[in-house]
């Protein structure tokens, strides 16, 4: 492992810490301090749009001043950002903490862009190990992020989880002081004419394997945010679960979403795009079908274990069937339109969380994922239809 991917892996362990804590925790904690409590997710969903809303411009920023010092720029606003987090926290601030949340989430725009810095610190044939590499540390972040955020919760205030955020912002400014060391590599711009070739948005999303890719990634990260969002308050909250049991499964739940990483690629080049997508969609069943029965830890533990594979299967197959149904001058048309669907879903299925977990039951969030499941099979099934003709 090179330097700058050591580097990498190790300030991705810290850096992550914010997704894994702010889907441990905001939820919980909006549920405390909102007044109305079908907004209890809203931070939550939050997070994920300043993520969406940042994403490009985190790109465009890095464009201009480098890798290195746009991603101690995006430490450093995370780390300001969970002090004021705390202070949210402990003032009993709902508006404030949302505030706070939403830049967390642009700051987490940068911490995505590790990736893409690991695969250009190898050659390209190494390029994938060293995304699984980056993908894998989410891994240790999860836990190193869920349990730090217990054993502090009740520390430095009077309120819970005010400790959670200084812990938290101790680990977002750690890669300041790992990248400090990252080399930049000079890296070619490509640039795009005013000659830009290449079908429209429409003509982009009419391609039943373009339609196929954004449907299974993005109602793939819906279903997940939503009933990952959920699990905390279901658990926590209503059935009285322990927050150490409660933080076991999403640390679990973490696990299944990227440890299978290192053999879905090859399970998709052996089985193809679509098999994988219906592997994926049963898995989802089967965490829904968990749903109807008693909502023990037990149960908790093998439907979150379960929505994760899934979740890594269709997002993982459609990502990778996204990059093969655009030509190379459509790339960043197409990137484009397929983030801001994956995100935008994933922001609605965070928000909608809140809002349904109060008026219903975990029970009916499950029954309620249903029809967006046969959308997926649906698409994957008219793509390999239309594709046969």
């Amino acid at each position: 492992m090179n330097k700058n991917l050591s580097l990498l892996t190790i300030s991705q362990i810290f850096g992550f810490t914010a997704a894994t804590i702010t889907i441990f925790l905001s939820g919980i904690i909006g549920s405390q301090i909102a007044s109305i409590k079908s907004l209890a997710t809203l931070p939550t969903a939050l997070t994920v749009v300043g993520t969406a809303v940042f994403a490009t411009f985190a790109a465009k920023i890095m464009n201009k001043i480098g890798r290195k010092l746009g991603f101690i720029l995006g430490s450093l606003a995370s780390s300001i950002t969970c002090l004021l987090a705390a202070y949210a926290i402990n003032d009993q601030n709902f508006i404030l903490f949302c505030i706070a949340n939403f830049i967390l989430g642009t700051g987490m725009a940068f911490t995505h862009q590790y990736r893409f810095a690991a695969a250009e610190s190898v050659e390209k044939d190494k390029a994938p190990k060293a995304i699984s590499i980056i993908m894998l540390a989410g891994i240790v972040s999860a836990f190193l992020g869920i349990s730090s955020a217990n054993y502090t919760k009740d520390l430095f205030s009077d309120f819970q989880y005010v400790g959670s955020y200084l812990m938290l912002a101790i680990f977002t400014f750690m890669p300041t002081i790992f990248l400090s060391f990252y080399e930049n590599k000079n890296i070619s711009k490509l640039e795009v004419g005013k000659n830009h070739t290449g079908r429209s948005y429409f003509e982009l999303i009419s391609q039943p394997r373009f339609f196929q890719a954004v449907i299974a990634a993005a109602f793939a990260y819906a279903i997940m945010s939503f009933l990952m969002t959920a699990t905390p308050m279901s658990m926590h909250i209503m059935e009285k679960i322990s927050l150490h049991k409660t933080g076991l499964v999403l640390q679990f739940h973490v696990v299944s979403m990227f440890l299978p990483s290192l053999i879905t690629g090859h399970l998709i080049k052996k089985y193809g795009h679509s098999n994988i997508m219906y592997v994926g969609v049963l898995f989802l069943s089967i965490t829904i079908i968990m749903s109807l029965f008693e909502q023990t830890f037990t149960n908790y533990l093998f439907a979150l274990i379960f929505l994760g594979l899934g979740w890594n299967f269709l997002f993982i197959s459609g990502t990778s069937l996204l990059v093969i149904s655009y030509k190379e001058e459509e790339k960043f048309r197409a990137q484009g339109i397929n983030d801001l669907l994956v995100f935008s879903t994933m922001a609605l299925g965070s928000l909608s969380a809140g809002v349904l977990f109060s008026l219903t039951s975990w029970k009916f969030m499950n029954l309620f994922c249903i029809p967006f499941l046969f959308l997926i099979v649906i698409s994957t099934f008219r793509a390999e239809f239309l594709s046969r003709k």
